[in-house]
C-alpha cells in the first residue's frame, strides 16, 4: 500500500461515513471518519519514505497503530499542528475531539446522533476541519 492508496482509502471512508450518517447509521458512521483519519495520518507518514530509501525500521514499527494521536507525532505533524492551533482555536477543538478515536470504536454501539455528528463536523468542516487540515499535509 502506497500514499496514493492510503489518500483514495481516506476519501472513500470519508464518504461512506457520510452515507451512513445520513441513513441514520451512527455507530458505523463515527467508525469510518475516525478511519478515515487514520488513513490519512498515514498518508502523511508514507511521504516521509522516499524511493530506493531503506526504511528506518523504528518509524516503520511504530507506523503499524491505530492510535491517532500517536500517528500523529510519526508523521512529524506535531509541531505543524501546535502552531496552526495558536492560529485558529477551531483547529484546536476539533483535534481535541478527533483524536479520542479508537479502532476499539468499531465494536461500540449505541453512538448517539449528536455525537455522530459533532465528530463529521470536526473531521469534515471547511479549512479547519481535521480532514482537510491533513489533506494540506499529504
Amino acid at each position: 500500500m502506497n500514499k496514493d492508496d492510503l489518500q483514495k482509502i481516506s476519501v472513500m471512508r470519508l464518504d461512506e461515513a457520510a452515507l451512513l450518517l445520513d441513513h441514520n447509521f451512527f455507530d458505523g458512521a463515527y467508525y469510518l471518519l475516525g478511519y478515515s483519519i487514520e488513513c490519512a495520518l498515514k498518508a502523511c507518514i508514507a511521504k516521509q519514505f522516499k524511493e530506493h530509501d531503506f526504511p528506518d525500521k523504528k518509524l516503520v514499527n511504530a507506523s503499524h497503530t491505530h492510535q491517532l494521536d500517536n500517528l500523529q507525532g510519526i508523521a512529524g505533524l506535531k509541531q505543524k499542528l501546535l502552531d496552526d492551533q495558536k492560529e485558529n482555536e477551531e483547529i484546536e477543538l476539533n483535534w481535541a475531539l478527533v483524536k479520542d478515536w479508537s479502532v476499539d470504536d468499531r465494536y461500540q454501539h449505541g453512538i448517539s446522533e449528536q455525537k455522530a455528528k459533532d465528530y463529521y463536523e470536526a473531521v469534515t468542516q471547511e479549512d479547519t476541519g481535521i480532514f482537510s487540515w491533513l489533506k494540506n499535509c499529504w
